[in-house]
């Protein structure tokens, strides 16, 4: 994929070193008296080491990269310690990165790694009255104090995880027998929420589903869900349709995807669902089986 990343000119480089301990990600080593980037998928492009380097040897390129792998940057940082942890969250929320920072704090969780003290994204304003916003919202460090975003906001419950449906559960609160059980087969579902890198994308079959069609169609579960990786948005409502677009490509373009079903309302607003998709596979360069069923609103399909 195109993206930003850092280059250094070889001739402008003097393996000063200044440059090292302003990449928390540990995307640079000195090799050979000279910084070099050791791997792009620990490099966010997003330039912390450009302003101490005093020769101005290091400058944000947009080049063909591998993509950024937070989880992968991560396992690097937390092995640094707690100082190291709070540079590189405050880095992320700095640039305004809320996507990867809500990353970075779903791997602490999962693993059980204290989360150190530090100043999280701002908080984003209020939308217009009869708009949602699709930005994913800070990520609450669970010990927020007053002044701090609303903390059941963001939060663990975003963390990517798969659900086994191998085999039907019993016990309290599960389905009776014979009556219809959930399909759903990971967490979280609405696109703005989903990490692109998740496992559960690999070789899956998707449903890009239009946010009311669970509700309007009653079968939802059996008929559309069932064995395949669910995706939810609101192409009328939700505001950044570009950002649900470059998603959507990014999932396309990082795992070999077998088929996507759009399944969206008859209204025409709903439409917005497969021009989506069909852009993101455009931008992706892929060509995959898809197919669209509509749903009216008394609950049938068209």
């Amino acid at each position: 994929m195109k993206r930003k990343i850092i280059s250094i000119d070889d001739m402008k480089c003097t393996g000063c070193g200044q440059c090292i301990p302003d990449c928390p990600e540990g995307a640079l080593q000195l090799i050979d008296g000279k910084a070099r980037l050791v791997s792009d998928l620990f490099c966010d492009g997003l330039g912390a080491c450009i302003g101490t380097c005093p020769e101005g040897a290091i400058s944000v390129i947009e080049r063909e990269a591998e993509p950024y792998d937070e989880r992968r940057v991560m396992e690097v940082i937390v092995k640094q310690g707690a100082a190291v942890i709070k540079a590189h969250l405050e880095h992320l929320a700095g640039h305004g990165e809320t996507a990867l920072y809500n990353e970075a704090i779903e791997y602490l969780i999962e693993y059980g790694t204290p989360i150190p003290e530090h100043k999280p994204p701002a908080a984003k304003k209020p939308a217009p009255f009869g708009t949602r916003s699709t930005r994913a919202a800070p990520a609450a460090v669970c010990h927020a104090g007053p002044h701090e975003p609303n903390p059941f906001i963001g939060c663990p419950g975003a963390a990517a995880q798969s659900i086994s449906r191998e085999a039907p559960r019993t016990g309290p609160g599960q389905p009776v027998a014979g009556a219809s059980s959930s399909e759903l087969r990971q967490w979280p579902v609405q696109l703005a929420l989903l990490n692109p890198a998740a496992a559960y994308f690999k070789n899956a079959d998707l449903l890009v589903a239009a946010d009311c069609t669970p509700f309007a169609f009653a079968q939802f579960h059996e008929e559309f869900l069932k064995g395949r990786i669910l995706i939810i948005f609101c192409p009328k409502l939700d505001a950044d349709i570009e950002g649900y677009i470059d998603k959507l490509a990014a999932i396309f373009s990082m795992h070999a995807i077998k088929s996507v079903m759009v399944l969206r309302m008859e209204v025409p607003c709903c439409g917005g669902v497969r021009h989506v998709v069909e852009k993101a596979m455009e931008k992706a360069g892929k060509k995959i089986p898809l197919q669209e069923k509509i749903v009216t609103i008394d609950g049938t399909i068209r």
